[in-house]
């Protein structure tokens, strides 16, 4: 029992841990891409963009055929040997020559469905991108599986300030799209080169149908999920990109890019930690639903309000950061926010039942959800044009929200209503604040900055007298989530006065 409760407390240490240097690196790599989007977005143009995004599909399916399914699989494994990694290292480099090659000969194909010659070299040289992945792969789970999220922090800073000194430089004199492909390439390579280096595992010469079957039933289903995820996130741009301009997809991509930097930024400092520990605690549903509730009223209490005040913000703040080159994409952050607000919650409940061993019904529910969701998206489309897409696009956010916290209810425990229950009072105080917010902005009548820098005011005090009056379930979560970070920070700098003393 002793021993049990040792590794419980050591789990808990870990996760810890891992929250915060998860939270450094995503709070470090998200005011990278902020200061990027920034400083690209007066040097590049909607054109750049929507070249890049057009592709974006094609490039994410690939990706998530090197993948398989198998990172998944050997996080999932409790105990995967060096068998396993090998037969993984190999299965994944021989696939990414072959998905080059796909990729290499289609190129001239996807320019002309497009009607955008450049997009055959740029996917060419993109996806050289493949070859990095199929690398690299199983290092990175390495490191996740062992909770080591220091070093994939540190990296992935010291990545993406690398890139974007190389992107901006490239981009201001004059290399367009070109400079975005690097930035890719980049962010892709430096990692890979640190992790062979500083992770001490080589794979062997070794490939062992037996242990590739194994991860393969498991991640054979994971793989299919995520290819069906992938597909049915980037459609609407697939259907952009060829029934308008290239510049229009550049405001849709930067709209869309906006809002999950905003909605995703904490659940995937949340994911990268929760998944290992979900996988640990797979047999104890009671803790794992518990644990499940914890982080959705926690991500709740902070994205909830987030969302609504950019959503409230989004002119002012688009033209502040991005000039009024960018101001058509508005329109269109205004409708995702409303999908930031379940797509937020969506790793919480997926990874929770992945990690308990359910692949497969995984799987046949996401091809439900995403035929449905691409019959809404079409529909939209058809319907009322770009509008209607991005109605569609909410509409099938929200239906994949309520399939995901059903999965949880029948598999784990935890109701799909007592979950909507649980988060109902932060998205109504959310609604309540912002419709009061929006009402005094009306009244005043300021200007474009002033009213942005009002209403972010207004929203905040609102948000926080009812968060101390009332102290929700959501708000009392987050206090002692955040707790333990307080007391490592203010631990750091009294050891720095003792120092100077």
């Amino acid at each position: 029992m002793n021993h049990n409760y040792m590794s419980e407390k050591s789990l808990k240490q870990k996760a810890v841990k891992g929250v915060a240097w998860t939270a450094l690196q995503r709070y470090s790599t998200m005011l990278i891409q902020f200061v990027s989007g920034i400083i690209l977005a007066r040097l590049l143009t909607p054109y750049d963009y929507g070249c890049i995004g057009m592709l974006m599909i094609f490039m994410l399916l690939a990706e998530s055929f090197i993948d398989g399914g198998f990172g998944s699989a050997l996080i999932q494994k409790k105990q995967p040997t060096q068998t396993d990694y090998s037969t993984v290292f190999f299965w994944n480099l021989g696939l990414s020559v072959v998905l080059y090659a796909v990729l290499y000969l289609s190129a001239p194909a996807i320019a002309r469905f497009y009607g955008i010659p450049l997009l055959s070299d740029v996917l060419r040289v993109q996806g050289i991108i493949l070859f990095i992945y199929a690398f690299n792969i199983v290092q990175q789970n390495q490191l996740r599986k062992k909770l080591n999220f220091k070093l994939l922090s540190v990296v992935t800073i010291m990545t993406s300030l690398i890139a974007l000194s190389v992107t901006i430089i490239m981009a201001y004199h004059g290399y367009g799209v070109w400079a975005l492909v690097a930035q890719y390439i980049l962010t892709a390579l430096i990692p890979a080169l640190v992790f062979w280096f500083c992770v001490r595992w080589r794979p062997q010469w070794v490939f062992s149908w037996q242990s590739f079957r194994e991860l393969f039933s498991f991640g054979f289903y994971m793989f299919l999920t995520n290819l069906l995820n992938q597909f049915g996130h980037q459609i609407q741009g697939l259907l952009i990109g060829r029934f308008y301009s290239a510049s229009t997809m550049g405001y849709y991509s930067k709209a869309n890019s906006t809002e999950r930097l905003a909605s995703t930024s904490i659940s995937k400092i949340m994911s990268q930690v929760t998944y290992p520990l979900y996988a640990e605690m797979q047999d104890n549903k009671t803790a794992l639903g518990d644990m499940i509730k914890k982080i959705t009223l926690t991500l709740s209490y902070v994205t909830f309000p987030l969302m609504f005040i950019l959503l409230l913000c989004a002119k002012p703040l688009f033209i502040f950061l991005y000039s009024e080159r960018w101001a058509d994409s508005v329109p269109y952050f205004q409708v995702l926010c409303v999908a930031g607000l379940a797509y937020s919650l969506q790793s919480v409940n997926y990874q929770s039942v992945a990690a308990i061993g359910k692949s497969r019904t995984m799987f046949v529910w996401t091809f439900v959800k995403r035929v449905i969701g691409i019959v809404l998206v079409v529909a939209g489309l058809l319907l009322d044009g770009m509008r209607g897409l991005l109605v569609g696009m909410v509409l099938n956010t929200w239906f994949s929200y309520y399939i995901n916290i059903w999965l949880v209810s029948k598999y784990i425990g935890y109701s799909w209503l007592r979950q909507l229950l649980d988060i109902m009072p932060v998205l109504l105080a959310s609604l309540v604040a912002a419709a009061m917010t929006y009402a005094v902005g009306a009244f005043c009548s300021l200007s474009l900055y002033m009213d942005g820098l009002l209403k972010l005011g207004v929203f905040i005090v609102l948000y926080a007298a009812w968060s101390v009056l009332v102290r929700p379930e959501a708000y009392q979560y987050f206090c002692v989530a955040v707790k333990p970070l307080i007391k490592k920070i203010k631990g750091k700098k009294n050891k720095g006065k003792k120092k100077l003393l």
